[in-house]
């Protein structure tokens, strides 16, 4: 079965920036639609970013949209979420999520979604 790992997860102070990667097999030929989820203990974990992997049409959460940026290598097998500004409340567990279906049949509910990473934790301290 195709795997997804993440990295780049680790703490920064408000204001700071990391990236996350996600390394997938089979990237293009088993993955149409592409995204970033993140979950905190005890709630529901919830939709970050998405990225349409054949066009690379992105989309974002009210609450990261003009900080975090998702983008991808093809080549390289990758996806990335470039998270800027971080801010106290972006703290979670960062999950990469993917399947074969485009995004365009709905791409910001965890349903959506059939392979999931294990997860890369951010911390960001005020």
């Amino acid at each position: 079965q195709a795997q997804l790992v993440e990295s780049g997860g680790g703490s920064v102070q408000a204001g700071g920036s990391l990236r996350l990667s996600c390394a997938a097999s089979r990237y293009t030929t088993r993955y149409s639609c592409m995204g970033w989820f993140r979950q905190t203990p005890g709630k529901e974990r919830e939709w970050v970013s998405s990225i349409n992997s054949l066009t690379s049409t992105a989309y974002y959460a009210d609450s990261v949209k003009d900080r975090f940026t998702i983008s991808q290598d093809i080549p390289k097998s990758a996806l990335y979420l470039q998270m800027n500004n971080l801010k106290p409340e972006d703290t979670a567990m960062y999950f990469c999520a993917a399947r074969a279906t485009s995004c365009g049949g709905g791409y910001s509910g965890t349903q959506y979604y059939t392979n999931w990473g294990q997860g890369t934790q951010v911390t960001v301290s005020s």
